[in-house]
Formats: C-alpha cells, structure tokens, sequence
C-alpha cells in the first residue's frame, strides 16, 4: 500500500497526517484503511477531511493552531457497516428489576487516497 509512483506534494512527500472527524483524531497516511463514526455518504464516493490537526513532512512536523489552513485529506468510501455488540446490563438488588439492552455502533470505513499540504 505505499504512495503512487511519482506522488510529491507541494513542498514535499507528506508522511502522515493527524485528522479529527466525528469527535475522534486519527493519524492517516495514504493507503491506509480508516474506520471512522458513520458518515452519511455512500460507497465509492470521495469524502474530504478538512479538520488537519497536524502534518508530517520528511521528518518536520507542522502542528495547527488549532487547525492548518488550507491542508484536506481526499478518502474514498469503501462501506458501511456495524461495530460489535456492547451489552449494557443494568441491575437494583433485592428490587427484582434487571434490564439488558445491546447496542452496535454504525462505522464507515475510508481509504486515505492523498493528503494535501499547503
């Protein structure tokens, strides 16, 4: 999975970058298959993600303030899908009141496609 022959980015090959999207941070380089909180898009189309915390550069790294201007990550949409099953159990002793109720968290999963530095 590495880069495409012949990629360079303005400024320089980026090697990683540090993204947030739906709530959560994630460090992403190009290839990489991402699981992120569901997104409502459908498969195969291309997503942006703008909030770049934090680029990678040939070893420099640029950290935002809170974000960095004009730096996006393209990624395509592989699919969708569920999380594993979480069981919340709750229970009152000597009351005789018992509740299970599960749970599956919606996932969209990404393939980090290029990562454009400013």
């Amino acid at each position: 999975m590495g880069r495409p022959e012949g990629h360079v980015s303005p400024g320089g090959e980026v090697d990683y970058a540090i993204v947030r999207t739906g709530g959560l941070q994630y460090r992403v380089a190009e290839g990489d298959l991402l699981r992120v909180p569901r997104l409502a898009t459908e498969a195969g189309e291309t997503v942006e993600l703008t909030q770049v915390l934090a680029l990678s550069r040939a070893g420099d790294l640029q950290v935002g303030t809170p974000l960095l201007n004009g730096a996006k990550v393209a990624a395509e949409v592989v699919g969708h899908g569920l999380g594993k099953k979480v069981l919340v159990y709750k229970k009152k002793r000597r009351k005789g009141y018992q509740r299970t109720r599960g749970h599956r968290q919606g996932y969209t999963e990404l393939r980090i496609k290029a990562i454009e530095a400013p």
